[in-house]
């Protein structure tokens, strides 16, 4: 067996080298109050309230939790972070966060946006993919109605006929620009429509390579056979399987949902089947290479780790373009730079929007980093540990 790979989610000055000292200060000041999740939460909802009765508090949420999270309000405005990252091999997403009206204007709106995002991909060399949540341009109750299989009014039909038409409208836009395409994952009870859609979409465009990746959320206890079933298929059909792991965005509504509706649960029972059911399904799709191309959307050190060496022994590049290690912004970057520095190839998503409109993403960031067990904690640490090592530096004097 061949050596592990040689870098070190440890090596902190690679982690941070992006970051000055006032940076990286403030990421502390951050990350210090997402210790107290009561008071994080209520900020949040004082936000949003603000927001609604006018008063100026966009300066201040601007300057903070959205700064950690989001690469700017425009795509314009985030070109100077996607350059940043690039200068130190890290690619990116441009991820529209704005949580879509749900009437048809909002839908249009936005897939206009995410078209906005593809031109942008096509003619940026460092922007890895472009990326959409079904969520975002179809109405979620009618696609609930389509999976649960209840009849339609034929106004339901003509709208559920424009979102798939919507749908697949970007999808041949990704295609026709080359521009590989993430299909983020969705609530379980209306996930099958979008598997379906996302399967026609595969069925079409990648016949020569991967374009269209969906998403399989590994806290799901049917996902690894699902993962399967999509390769198999994609082996029948001839074309190229695109797939982004992660372990899942909805855990608990997932179980409220089961229980309200008297459904088994459909989430691993702990996070300990979670992360093995993910690390069979990275073995699952490094295995099946030929027909498979992956975007591993983890920040869980012994993952990233897992991978990483996978690709070492199964003598792959480590910047073959069929393997991604993907991070969100402002999170796990000891993950991202290190990868990045070794070679592999390393993309962030790069959440943007109107601050006020974004607040809805900014609160699930909050969600999954609040507590001390958590994803704070862990950036925390390692920020004190890199700030640390900085003070020891050696003080040379300014030559005048």
């Amino acid at each position: 067996m061949k050596k592990k790979p040689d870098f070190s989610f440890d090596n902190l000055e690679t982690a941070f080298a992006h970051l000055s000292d006032e940076d990286l200060q403030k990421t502390k000041t951050l990350f210090r109050l997402m210790h107290y999740p009561v008071l994080v939460k209520s900020g949040i909802w004082l936000s949003k309230m603000a927001f609604a009765v006018g008063l100026p508090v966009e300066g201040f949420v601007k300057k903070n939790v959205f700064r950690q999270f989001c690469g700017g309000e425009t795509i314009t405005a985030c070109r100077p972070v996607i350059e940043m990252l690039d200068r130190f091999g890290v690619k990116s997403i441009l991820d529209y966060s704005v949580e879509g009206k749900k009437e048809e204007a909002g839908f249009v709106a936005a897939a206009e946006e995410i078209e906005r995002t593809l031109q942008e991909a096509e003619k940026n060399p460092h922007l890895a993919f472009g990326v959409f949540k079904v969520s975002g341009i179809a109405d979620t109750e009618l696609l609930q109605k389509v999976q649960a299989q209840q009849q339609l009014s034929t106004a339901e039909k003509e709208s559920f006929t424009r979102a798939q038409e919507r749908f697949m409208a970007l999808c041949r836009s990704a295609a026709e620009r080359n521009v590989r395409l993430l299909v983020d994952g969705e609530e379980s009870w209306f996930q099958e429509v979008v598997d379906q859609w996302v399967r026609e979409a595969m069925r079409r465009y990648n016949s020569e390579k991967a374009i269209v990746f969906n998403t399989f959320q590994m806290y799901r206890k049917d996902m690894l056979r699902r993962l399967k079933d999509a390769r198999h298929d994609a082996v029948a059909q001839g074309y190229f399987l695109g797939a982004k792991l992660v372990r899942g965005a909805y855990l608990e509504k997932e179980r409220a949902h089961a229980q309200a509706t008297g459904a088994a649960d459909p989430i691993h029972a702990s996070k300990e089947a979670t992360d093995e059911a993910y690390n069979e399904a990275l073995l699952f799709c490094i295995n099946n290479k030929q027909r498979v191309s992956l975007v591993s959307g983890s920040h869980n050190e012994w993952s990233n780790d897992l991978l990483a060496e996978l690709l070492d022994l199964h003598g792959l590049s480590r910047s073959d373009e069929r393997v991604y290690f993907s991070q969100l912004y402002g999170m796990s970057d000891p993950v991202s730079f290190n990868l990045a520095k070794a070679g592999y190839n390393v993309v962030k998503y790069l959440p943007y929007g109107p601050v006020k409109e974004v607040l809805p993403y900014l609160g699930r960031r909050v969600d999954e980093n609040t507590g001390v067990s958590g994803q704070a904690n862990r950036e925390l640490q390692r920020i004190n540990q890199e700030l640390r090592r900085r003070k020891s530096l050696p003080k040379f004097p300014t030559i005048a």
